[in-house]
């Protein structure tokens, strides 16, 4: 039993010099890298090892492929429209492009969007499909005060709208104001 815990022992004082030599005996020589593409993924630089082959090329892969451009939905593309208009003077029964009531900002963004709605607040949360307030998305169509006002979910709890005569389009929560309902386009 003793000869065996000593042959061990020996054993592991032999690997120990054996991995302390090597790293001695190892030429310190300038690491080369050697790039290699991960299709999908990307490029790397892998370092050689002294003593170890290049790493092998393989002809014919694919390069990475090209993002791809995330699509802006119409809802989107309305709420910008309505950001865009933050700031402007609310005027009764104008629908833009430089001065708005609550739905003629609704209309006018949508139109921006590709995308026809009616002209009326009443008329806007008739239309589209219905949302509960729990499942808004940006570019919901919102109503307030039992369908007599309208403006744009602009994401985060708030709505893009044109209020009141001398306030500009603002961005409001949409907890400022009574929740009717809200529609989708």
């Amino acid at each position: 039993m003793a000869s065996h815990t000593s042959t061990r022992q020996l054993r592991r004082i032999l690997v120990a010099g054996a991995i302390t030599a090597g790293a001695v005996i190892l030429p310190a020589a300038p690491a080369m890298a050697a790039p290699i593409t991960i299709p999908g993924v990307g490029t790397f630089e892998i370092p050689e090892i002294p003593g170890m082959p290049p790493l092998p090329t393989v002809p014919g892969l694919p390069g990475a492929p090209a993002p791809i451009a995330p699509q802006v939905t119409p809802a989107a593309k309305a709420v910008q429209a309505a950001e865009s208009k933050v700031g402007s003077p609310y005027v009764y029964g104008a629908s833009g492009p430089d001065s708005f009531d609550c739905s003629g900002l609704v209309q006018w963004a949508y139109k921006q969007a590709g995308v026809s709605l009616p002209r009326t607040s009443y008329d806007q949360a008739s239309a589209g499909v219905p949302v509960s307030q729990s499942d808004l998305q940006p570019g919901d169509v919102v109503s307030f005060y039992d369908g007599s006002h309208s403006g744009i979910y602009a994401g985060g709890g708030n709505v893009i709208h044109a209020s009141t005569s001398g306030v500009p389009v603002k961005v409001a929560p949409v907890s400022s104001m009574p929740f009717d309902g809200a529609r989708r386009y």
